[in-house]
């Protein structure tokens, strides 16, 4: 089970925004803030419990991670005032309210203890679209297995349906390495993820158009266990983390690649947030 924490980040005064990326560090079990080419690093949070899952609230102040033992990521709807994030090995797709009340299943995949030892049930990765009010989630199936999946679904159960059987879910693509983290491009309608698995198509960051059938474009590879993904769309570019230790900066088109930092312990999540 997820569990959602929050801590207050300082805003930079005046009218002049900078950008910071944060970063999560599991085995330490540290939250790090830094510039986006690397620089002024700094630990924010310490003796979290093996954080995975980020995101930023820059308007409140508010850092938001979940603690756990499994990769399970965390979106916040800063419109609509929502926190969403997978269950892993709870099987569930679930969101709250940003105080943590009015917890809500979403998508549940599976109902006891042989249905958990079933990866392919394992809720992982997740973004919205709140303009069209979908969910988007990963399902990453067994290491090295190429049994991931990629759905979406509305953000809402529809009326007379239940979480666990819904009528609304779609696979967007399936027979993938190990989807994992996932983030959209809202303005140019196009979704990106993080793929574990065995080369060629795993440790990868990956795209594709939502509005149309297409064949995912490898962007990235030679992650060493990609994990988190983070989207600067105005300034062209995204950021990548994997658990050897390394974070990566490239164009959207997975041009100008750099590994900035690497050996910097087992990284997961990964936001980035203008302040």
């Amino acid at each position: 089970m997820a569990v959602l924490q929050a801590t207050r980040t300082k805003a930079t005064s005046g009218t002049t925004r900078s950008a910071r990326l944060f970063v999560l560090e599991l085995n330490a079990g540290r939250i790090h803030s830094m510039n986006p080419d690397g620089s002024d690093k700094k630990t924010i949070v310490a003796n979290c419990r093996l954080p995975d899952g980020i995101a930023v609230d820059v308007e409140a102040g508010h850092i938001y991670w979940t603690n756990m033992g499994v990769p399970n990521l965390i979106h916040l709807d800063k419109e609509n005032g929502k926190l969403y994030w997978c269950d892993r090995e709870g099987m569930r797709v679930m969101r709250c309210n940003l105080d943590g009340a009015k917890i809500e299943n979403l998508v549940v995949t599976g109902k006891d203890e042989n249905d958990r030892r079933d990866q392919t049930r394992w809720c992982v990765g997740i973004t919205v679209d709140p303009k069209r009010s979908q969910i988007y989630w990963t399902q990453k199936g067994p290491d090295k297995g190429n049994k991931g999946r990629l759905f979406r679904a509305n953000i809402d159960v529809p009326k007379g349906q239940s979480a666990a059987s819904r009528s609304d879910i779609e696979v967007l693509f399936d027979g993938l390495p190990e989807p994992i983290d996932l983030e959209l491009d809202l303005e140019n309608r196009i979704l990106y993820w993080t793929d574990r698995g065995d080369p060629p198509r795993g440790n990868t960051v990956n795209r594709a158009p939502i509005d149309k059938k297409a064949v995912p474009e490898i962007l990235i590879t030679h992650l060493m266990e990609g994990i988190g993904i983070a989207l600067d769309v105005p300034g062209n570019r995204m950021f990548v983390t994997d658990l050897a230790g390394s974070i990566y900066s490239a164009d959207l088109n997975g041009k100008n690649e750099r590994n900035f930092l690497y050996a910097q312990g087992n990284l997961t999540g990964i936001a980035y947030a203008e302040i």
